[in-house]
């Protein structure tokens, strides 16, 4: 054998070798690193997902304790109803300071809605147009929740001086 075919069958057996090293190791060490990289992405993905829901339900955090102090402050302005009488009589003093004179209070039906009481109050007053601003000025800046609807006003005989019918509700906690 000369030393050319000897170099020839060795030339032969290192190729066979880099093809079969190929082949056998190389090959499906690139397709399982190809499949692990591709799991890597899925797990990536999943992992923005979670730090994307992470700070989302850190401000679902934050706005239901906004929520919540929203709630307490609209609460606060909630009388629980045995002190609903102090409430009517806080509404007929702010009346009368500003020169109404009250001629009837008559209580409605009250209407029970899911965590408070509204208690509707008809009134009646009588005063100038002046007094009835001031009134409502001064109602407006009450601590509690009140709501006035079917206001009317009718002028009287005495100059200056109208009647004033309307509707007043009082809010109040219920006793759940």
């Amino acid at each position: 054998m000369t030393s050319s075919i000897r170099y020839f069958i060795f030339f032969v057996l290192i190729v066979g070798m880099a093809y079969v090293s190929w082949a056998y190791m190389i090959k499906p060490a690139n397709e399982h690193l190809a499949q692990e990289r591709a799991k890597m992405e899925i797990m990536r993905g999943k992992l923005d997902e979670l730090e994307k829901a992470t700070a989302a339900a850190e401000d679902l955090a934050g706005q239901l304790k906004k929520i919540e102090q929203a709630i307490e402050a609209f609460e606060s302005k909630l009388p629980p109803s045995s002190e609903i009488h102090t409430v009517l009589e806080d509404v007929t003093l702010i009346a009368q300071r500003h020169g109404l004179t009250p001629k009837s209070i008559r209580t409605q039906k009250n209407k029970d809605n899911r965590g408070y009481i509204e208690q509707p109050l008809e009134m009646e007053l009588d005063g100038n147009f002046n007094s009835y601003y001031a009134f409502l000025l001064e109602l407006e800046k009450l601590d509690r929740i009140t709501k006035l609807r079917e206001l009317k006003l009718k002028k009287t005989e005495r100059e200056g001086q109208t009647e004033a019918t309307f509707v007043m509700s009082i809010f109040f906690q219920s006793a759940v």
